[in-house]
């Protein structure tokens, strides 16, 4: 099939998943849909996802404080460290995390049903597979992935501040106060809306990998690693596009901004 193809495929399988979702959150059978989801998308994934970020916080101080102690400005490591995690590490890292634990099972799940036939089945009896099964997924996916972009964003500056004052001897009322005074609602901000943007594009992604797969097991399989791949790359095309817009509108909204002060 080709990329045309597939691309025009998707939209129309995307459009209606997300058509479906405002009915869904105004009823009781989409609720009861939904809640199971948001238990083994966003609940599960909490572990790792704080697991992760707090090592990556750790990770940068230790890359960085060297050249900051040389600077004489140890104390204002928490500024980059933490501007880091929130605007960028934070919502990357849980998009990334969540199209490899969460992505993966969802086409997995799904594929299965398909190369049963349990998706023909739901047909014959009257049922929309893509409301039934999918809008729920990805409403779990997009309302849950900022969610734990926070809990990614708070262990990733705990981690950092364990490290800095721990191992490396740092103050730790300097290091939260320049970190208090230099992270903006404006960082935490736009993380989330980055991770609602990858949130979204976990789910439709693998939703319609696990969808459209063919072949059996081996199907399966290859749809789960498709899954992935495509969903990481969308990740980082989003994050660069979002960026650029969420750059210049800042510049538009307060001007210029330093990062040490």
């Amino acid at each position: 099939m080709s990329l045309p193809e597939n691309m025009g495929r998707f939209a129309l399988f995307a459009a209606q998943a997300m058509g479906c979702g405002p009915i869904d959150l105004v009823t009781v059978r989409g609720w009861r849909r939904f809640i199971p989801q948001c238990f083994s998308i966003g609940t599960l994934s909490v572990p790792v996802i704080m697991l992760t970020g707090a090592f990556v916080g750790m990770v940068l101080v230790v890359q960085g404080y060297q050249q900051f102690d040389n600077a004489n400005l140890a104390d204002r490591l928490g500024v980059v460290v933490n501007i880091s995690v929130a605007a960028e590490l934070g919502p990357v890292l849980a998009g990334v995390m969540l199209a490899g634990r969460v992505g993966g099972a969802l086409t997995a799940e799904l594929g299965t049903m398909n190369v049963t036939e349990q998706l023909l089945a739901l047909r014959a009896m009257g049922c929309e597979p893509v409301h039934y099964l999918v809008t729920p997924r990805f409403l779990a996916c997009l309302l849950l992935s900022p969610i734990l972009t926070l809990y990614a964003d708070l262990m990733g500056a705990l981690g950092a501040w364990l490290i800095y004052s721990g191992v490396y001897g740092g103050l730790s009322e300097p290091y939260w106060y320049y970190t208090r005074q230099a992270v903006e609602y404006w960082d935490l901000g736009t993380g989330l809306v980055k991770a609602f943007f990858f949130g979204g594009a976990i789910g439709l992604v693998s939703c319609y990998k696990g969808f459209h797969c063919r072949g059996g097991a081996e199907g399966v399989g290859r749809a789960c690693t498709e899954s992935f791949v495509i969903s990481f790359i969308l990740i980082l095309a989003l994050d660069f596009f979002l960026n650029i817009v969420i750059n210049g509108l800042y510049e538009i909204l307060y001007g210029y901004r330093a990062l040490l002060f």
